[in-house]
């Protein structure tokens, strides 16, 4: 974990998180739109740091990029939902809208540096075709390494 936490995408997607929280303070509590939108913006800013630590955890490409993906799909719903707040007739804190989106831009960038980081030598087939390095074979067109039932004599059951 001492790792991730150097990493600066991971301090960056933290201090989100901070301002996120602090963010959240800044909006009127009794508004029944605005007290979804937190809970969603909570959540999306809880799941980026802890999904750069699971593709940290897991070395493999494919589990490294299904946690990118992840964390790309909240950052989007991120930006999405604290810039739908300037359309909000109860709020007024557009600096806050200007800092996030400021610092989301920054973690895209951050972002794509990692991923461009991720060793592709190191994956396992992914059936369904989503995180598979692209000079990556599928298992079946690996034939020197492909071994089946002939390959065994009688002798040997």
């Amino acid at each position: 974990m001492q790792k991730v936490e150097q990493l600066p995408i991971y301090q960056k997607a933290l201090n989100i998180n901070k301002l996120v929280e602090s963010f959240m303070l800044a909006l009127p509590q009794e508004d029944v739109f605005l007290h979804h939108s937190k809970s969603l913006m909570m959540e999306d800013a809880i799941i980026i740091p802890a999904k750069i630590a699971a593709a940290e955890g897991g070395d493999l490409y494919s589990i490294r990029m299904q946690n990118a993906a992840i964390i790309r799909t909240h950052a989007l719903h991120l930006y999405a939902q604290i810039g739908s707040l300037r359309f909000h007739s109860k709020f007024k804190d557009l600096e806050y809208v200007t800092l996030l989106r400021q610092e989301l831009d920054e973690f895209r960038l951050l972002f794509v540096e990692w991923i461009e980081s991720f060793d592709t030598t190191n994956h396992i087939w992914d059936e369904w075709g989503m995180f598979n390095p692209s000079d990556a074979l599928p298992p079946n067109t690996y034939d020197d390494d492909y071994f089946g039932m002939d390959d065994f004599s009688e002798d040997d059951y």
